[in-house]
Order: C-alpha cells, then sequence, then structure tokens
C-alpha cells in the first residue's frame, strides 16, 4: 500500500496535470498571442529558478529584472511571478518532499493553511489597482532585502534538531504559514521567511525545504488559476520562467547541490533594493495623475453657437 508521503506526491502529481490543462486551455480561449518567449524572459526563469532552488529564492530577483527590462507591467508582475514560477516550484517540491525528512502531519498542515492564505489573498491581489501593486510590491522589495541582510549578518537563528511541530508552537506555524501564502500573491517570496519562521520554532533548518517547497508547489497554482482567470499576468513572460526554470531546478538540485551563496544574496539585495526604490517612485508619479485621471477628458463649455 503507497505510504502518506507517496499519496502526496499524487496529489502533486495531480495538481500539475490540472494547472497545465486550465492554463493551456484559458490562454487558447482568450486569444492572446503568446510567441516565443525572448532570451531575456528564459535566461531570468534559469538564473532565478536555479538558486531558488538552493533557497535564495526568486521572486524578489524576478521582479528586479522584470523592471530593469521593463518586460511585465508593474500591475501584472504579481501574476506573472505565481503564473511563470509554478512548474519549476512543482519539480523542486517533488524532489525535497521524497529526499529530506520531516514529519507528515507537520507538513501536510502547513502547506494546507499556505494554500487557504494564497487563495483569499489571490482574490483581493488580482482586482488591485496599478498603484496599489506598485506600492504592495515596492513593501515587499524592501522586506525581502531586509531578510538576506540578516541572513548575510547571521542574525536569523540557527534552528534546533526537531522535524515535527506540535501544540503552541504548531499553531504559532499554522498562523504564520498562512500569512506567507497569502503574502506570496502580492510578490513576497515564501522561502526566506518560511526559513526563519521554522528556525525560530526549533524545527531542523533542512525541513524547511520540503515545507516551503510543498507549500509554493500546492499554493502557487491556487493562486495562479485566479490571475490566469482574471488575465492578471502577464503570458509569454510567464511561459519564459517557466522554460527556463525547469533545466535550473534540475541542476541545481542533482548536480550543483550546494554553493557559498553568502556573495550572491548581497548582490541580490542591492539590486532588490533598487528595484523597490523604482516602484515607489512610480507608485508616487502615479498618484501624481490620479485627480487627472480621475476626472476624465475636459470639455469645453457650450458657446452657444
Amino acid at each position: 500500500m503507497p505510504s502518506l508521503k507517496t499519496w502526496l506526491l499524487l496529489a502533486l502529481v495531480a495538481v500539475v496535470a490540472i494547472y497545465l490543462l486550465f492554463w493551456v486551455r484559458t490562454a487558447r480561449r482568450s486569444g492572446e498571442p503568446s510567441g516565443v518567449p525572448s532570451w531575456r524572459e528564459n535566461l531570468i526563469g534559469f538564473v532565478t529558478n536555479f538558486f531558488d532552488t538552493l533557497g535564495i529564492g526568486s521572486f524578489a530577483s524576478t521582479t528586479s529584472a522584470f523592471r530593469l527590462w521593463r518586460l511585465v507591467p508593474d500591475e501584472k508582475i504579481p501574476g506573472t511571478l505565481n503564473v511563470g514560477h509554478t512548474l519549476p516550484t512543482l519539480a523542486q517540491a517533488l524532489i525535497y518532499i521524497t529526499i529530506v525528512e520531516v514529519d507528515f502531519f507537520t507538513l501536510v498542515s502547513l502547506i494546507a493553511v499556505s494554500i487557504l492564505g494564497a487563495w483569499l489573498g489571490a482574490g483581493v491581489v488580482a482586482g488591485w489597482p496599478r498603484r496599489n501593486i506598485q506600492v504592495g510590491m515596492g513593501i515587499a522589495l524592501l522586506v525581502a532585502a531586509g531578510l538576506f541582510t540578516l541572513t548575510n549578518l547571521q542574525l536569523v537563528p540557527g534552528g534546533g534538531t526537531a522535524l515535527q511541530l506540535t501544540g503552541t508552537r504548531l499553531a504559532m506555524g499554522l498562523v504564520g504559514n498562512f500569512v506567507l501564502g497569502a503574502l506570496m500573491t502580492l510578490g513576497i517570496g515564501l522561502y526566506g521567511p518560511c526559513l526563519i519562521m521554522i528556525s525560530l520554532l526549533g524545527m531542523e533548518p533542512r525541513a524547511a525545504f520540503p515545507i516551503m517547497m510543498g507549500s509554493c508547489a500546492f499554493l502557487m497554482p491556487i493562486a495562479s488559476i485566479r490571475f490566469i482567470k482574471s488575465g492578471a499576468y502577464s503570458l509569454k513572460p510567464a511561459i519564459g520562467l517557466a522554460i527556463g526554470g525547469i533545466p535550473a531546478v534540475l541542476l541545481a538540485a542533482f548536480i550543483v547541490k550546494s554553493l557559498p551563496l553568502t556573495a550572491m544574496r548581497w548582490l541580490v539585495t542591492v539590486v532588490v533594493l533598487y528595484a523597490a526604490i523604482t516602484m515607489l517612485r512610480a507608485a508616487q508619479r502615479e498618484r501624481g495623475t490620479e485627480p487627472l485621471l480621475a476626472t476624465g477628458p475636459r470639455t469645453l463649455p457650450d458657446s452657444g453657437t
């Protein structure tokens, strides 16, 4: 009889199939031309998912690249991040749930609440106006830069040895992962905050990998379906992230496995700070146009002729 972990992996495969079918059918019905992703879009997918698999995260760096090359409108960045990174994240989850041991009930419970948070969060973010997205993502990027800095300075806890959560610690973990699932839809990557949370709760840091990757693998298709249905994403860049990302996951997980990532985190911190500042400045400029946009086109008074 299949083990509980096997059933979880089979459920993950089913999610992949349902998600792919929905994405392809909806894209065809929308009539939006996809085209072939550019080398930049594929490269972004490869680089960001390579380091994502090693635990550095992908959302902040992808956002920075999108803004640098102006590939995706600001209001569509959260949806594009979720839709494009879903398939590489599913590949990560299949690998790490298989090879890293963690208590099954703890794993499934944290995954379940993250899905609920993402479903509720995506429904809100998908309908936000452009300026709200810019402000929200600017703050999200600042948070990401702060987490990178804390990690580099070794100011976050090293964690314990536990492979499960019980009682009060489990309740705290459930609340925390629910919030992180909701914030994922705004562009705040779950990996860094989840790793810190798991360490604070006294768990073995390696246990965070199946938890955070499993959470994202289940919540991202759920959130992405809402973004896809509302058209709140850019199709071609999302395809580029998926195409470039999957081979990068396999390379990082099975061949490279680990790298000295401190220098890369400092570089990413600088890039993310730049993206955060430009995003918030864009939101400030957007605010300056709101009164004009709200009044609509001006009309001349009736001259009586």
